[in-house]
């Protein structure tokens, strides 16, 4: 037992003697009894409960009978988003040419030599 004390805050049920438990509290007690090691009957006598109503409760927490917990909810701000204009793109000078036939591509670069570069096109000729 981990020494934590739940606040019942049972009301009258729709059955003389028979107290409804708020949801939480089942839930609480419940994810309790199922920890590996930890009594059922005695975690009910500690908190004054049915050993049965608590392994009923086990029960249903297992097959996803209890809502689970709401998260709490935060504020969120949202700031609407500046409106971003592309960059305008500045062609940079570039000393390559590109030559495409059929399958082949040829990139030349700037100070390639005139008989180099004879040789390479006459290449691609079929």
């Amino acid at each position: 037992m981990m020494g934590i004390t739940l606040d019942t805050d049972k009301t009258a049920g729709n059955r003389k003697g028979r107290p409804n438990y708020p949801a939480d509290f089942k839930r609480r007690l419940a994810i309790e009894a199922c920890v590996p090691g930890i009594s059922v009957s005695k975690l009910a006598q500690q908190h004054n409960i049915n050993a049965n109503m608590l392994f009923k409760w086990r029960r249903e927490l297992r097959v996803g009978l209890f809502e689970p917990i709401a998260p709490a909810l935060l504020p969120v701000l949202i700031k609407p988003a500046r409106a971003r204009l592309p960059s305008p793109r500045t062609a940079e000078p570039s000393n390559m040419i590109e030559i495409i036939i059929g399958d082949a591509v040829v990139r030349l670069h700037a100070g390639i030599d005139a008989a180099l570069l004879q040789l390479v096109l006459q290449s691609l000729r079929p």
